[in-house]
């Protein structure tokens, strides 16, 4: 057996001096190894064109993740001046594929080679200086300024990937075969593939901050999941078992195509794998410097919408509804296979880490448990756009590394191939590509009853992030919350009075609506808009919600609002979410004990009605609380509407004493009126602190 190509490293340990020489070798090992695979590159020329369209030539991703470190490093402050300003321009940012429709023709002046491979060396000694130099407490946390270099590490571990990629879709005579990436050689009869049961059982996902091994931003937060029992395929899928499909002429029949996954069948205009290469009335396989016969016991290499293509059409050969695994039931392949997470292995027990060649291998070599190839050998596609965990973060070192891809359209992959190093490695990895993306990636299929799972896109809409923020973000210049304060002053305002039912009118997102139902079985939360009603049911059936806030101009922060971090998410069943008219009620809101309408009477466009009706919803000795900054505005409220704010008889009118007038036939004012301040974030800079004046009712 072999170990993996560089060792795991580790964030914890005693000996600061020896985690500062095992950072710089592994830093080393992997600044070089990079460097050898561009050894496979055979002349100037497959340094400057595209393997394919939509990404840039392979001298970008040279430079690429030199560059990355400067740019990390400076975020950290670490260091305070750039190394080469230009080619830090030129490489900071490249194209990512992110539409296989959105072909980028922009022209670059690309830097002579010789020139990166300097500027890499400068980085390298750049780099191992803040080594040397910088405190070290152990253990490296997520918070500590030696992130900036883990970081780095890893990034360029995912480019060793990616470009090892490319290489295969550069034309054979720009790349050479070198010592040290040499191939598997070994091929022979493929096995027949069969579903095996898996049995019931409960997945748990997600990091810690305390683990031991460094992890990317989406790896960190919890998920649990009871799984039902499934079937899954013993073997990834081979080039054998998916030679039929293309003999049937699957990639020429929109039948078995997702429409998304039509369209690039159109669009890509090919009949077979990326990596196969017909000759004659023979097949060969594409690897990164060379061809060779098909090894039909090999994985197919494809993306995921040719296996998603390929199971529905088996599914229809064999009869049996066939697709790919969710996240979910990979990692309880992962569990069940026993593996250890890296920080434990002694050998490589997979095709991985580079640890037994430059390729794929058979498919029935790595057994583990009753299944082969759980991890390691190529990428499983799953069936699972990319979401984050309850609890999730941005670091701040590389605030889009996964946030771009929560938008449905990027799938994850799992298990790691025979490349992987690293992060990519471990037992909780969840890297995400496009589902047209190519990368050392196969599939496993599975016959399951369980549903997928519904993952959260982030919320852009500005009025819904806005409120999302005053009502789980954080405070601003030490005001209080303010829906948490009305809930804890309505909670108060009852004294012992019986509290069965709670209404809360105008509730918005949701939180006083949570804040009451701590104390009251019964809570009902009625908004006009329907886009908030939705949130707020989103959050109580799964306690969390995502969102975005304009920092500044096009720039963004990414945020998660969880009712188990604030204590509601117990009590939040006890809340019922409706749109409706506060002007125009049905009669089933009826023989409420406690209502709260907060900021809502200024924004109704007959404000008088509400309060003129809202005495006949409640229970005798209920209390109804009101708060409004009393802002009257036309596009709310006709003006002929307006509770106070004008002139009556020549003399100022209050809303105040419009509010004693009205409720006096049914209510009297339990308290004096007190003024509670609220702050409304609009930009990293700009911010409306207003007060609201909060009145307390007694129904007769």
């Amino acid at each position: 057996m072999s170990c993996t190509r560089i060792a795991a490293l580790l964030l914890d340990g005693v000996d600061t001096q020896a985690k500062r020489d095992e950072i710089s070798r592994i830093f080393h090992q992997t600044s070089l190894l990079y460097e050898r695979l561009f050894d496979h590159l055979a002349n100037s020329e497959a340094w400057y064109r595209k393997a394919i369209p939509l990404r840039h030539p392979l001298i970008f991703y040279f430079g690429h993740t030199a560059t990355f470190f400067v740019n990390k490093l400076q975020v950290a402050g670490l260091i305070n001046q750039r190394l080469n300003p230009r080619l830090e321009s030129i490489f900071a940012v490249g194209v990512d594929e992110m539409s296989w429709d959105d072909l980028d023709e922009h022209h670059y002046d690309w830097p002579a080679i010789e020139e990166v491979r300097i500027y890499r060396a400068m980085m390298r000694e750049q780099v191992e200086k803040v080594i040397h130099t910088l405190p070290l407490e152990l253990p490296i946390t997520w918070n500590s300024p030696w992130w900036a270099i883990l970081m780095g590490i890893e990034h360029e571990y995912i480019h060793l990937e990616t470009s090892s990629v490319l290489m295969r879709q550069l034309p054979l005579s720009m790349v050479r075969e070198i010592p040290d990436w040499e191939p598997w050689k070994k091929s022979g009869l493929p096995p027949e593939n069969r579903l095996l049961p898996v049995g019931e059982g409960e997945v748990r996902l997600g990091k810690t901050y305390q683990d031991r091994l460094y992890g990317w931003d989406n790896e960190y937060g919890k998920h649990e999941v009871l799984l039902k029992a499934f079937s899954a395929g013993k073997y990834l899928v081979s080039n054998h078992e998916f030679l039929p499909f293309v003999e049937a002429d699957g990639y020429d029949n929109p039948r078995w195509w997702t429409e998304e996954g039509d369209r690039w069948r159109r669009f890509a205009k090919t009949r077979h794998p990326c990596f196969w290469v017909a000759d004659a009335n023979n097949w060969k396989l594409r690897l990164i410097a060379s061809e060779r016969s098909m090894p039909w016991d090999w994985p197919v290499e494809v993306n995921a919408l040719e296996a998603e293509a390929f199971c529905a059409w088996k599914s229809a050969q064999d009869g049996i509804l066939l697709r790919l695994p969710s996240e979910d039931e990979w990692r309880r392949l992962r569990d069940l296979s026993t593996i250890p997470d890296i920080d434990e292995w002694k050998e490589a027990p997979a095709n991985i880490g580079l640890a037994y060649g430059a390729s794929p291998c058979p498919v029935s070599h790595f057994c583990h448990g009753d299944f082969y190839d759980v991890i390691g050998n190529v990428w499983q596609w799953t069936a699972t756009p990319t979401y984050p965990f309850n609890g999730f973060a941005v670091h701040p070192y590389y605030d889009d590394f996964t946030i771009p891809t929560f938008d449905q359209q990027h799938n994850l992959i799992k298990g790691g191939s025979f490349a992987s190093l690293g992060n990519e490695m471990q037992r909780e990895a969840r890297y995400a590509f496009r589902r047209h993306f190519f990368q050392h990636a196969g599939f496993r299929y599975v016959h399951s009853s369980n549903p997928l799972p519904e993952v959260p896109v982030y919320e852009s809409d500005a009025a819904i992030s806005q409120y999302c923020d005053f009502h789980y973000g954080p405070e601003h210049f030490g005001v209080r919350n303010f829906p948490s304060s009305i809930a804890s002053l309505a909670i108060k305002a009852m004294q012992k009075r019986p509290l069965r039912r709670a209404l809360d009118i105008g509730c918005a997102v949701g939180r006083s609506s949570f804040e009451l139902a701590r104390y009251c079985p019964e809570v009902i939360g009625l908004d006009f808009s329907a886009r908030f009603i939705q949130v707020a049911t989103r959050l109580r059936d799964q306690e969390s919600f995502t969102y975005t806030l304009t920092e500044e101009g096009d720039l963004h922060s990414y945020h998660h609002a969880m009712l188990a971090d604030l204590g509601l998410a117990e009590t939040a069943s006890r809340v019922r979410f409706f749109q409706a008219d506060a002007c125009n009620l049905k009669p089933l809101y009826q023989d409420f004990d406690l209502v709260v309408a907060a900021n809502l009477i200024d924004r109704l466009y007959k404000p008088r009605q509400f309060l003129e009706e809202i005495a006949k919803r409640m229970a005798s000795g209920g209390i109804l609380v009101l708060s409004s900054p009393y802002t009257w505005l036309t596009e709310h409220t006709p003006r002929e509407e307006w509770l106070g704010g004008f002139k009556r008889d020549g003399e100022n009118f209050t809303t105040l004493e419009a509010l004693r007038e009205l409720l006096a036939p049914s209510f009297i004012l339990a308290q004096d009126p007190l003024d509670q301040p609220f702050v409304i974030r609009e930009t990293a800079r700009k911010y409306q602190h207003s007060l609201a004046q909060v009145t307390v009712w007694e129904r007769k």
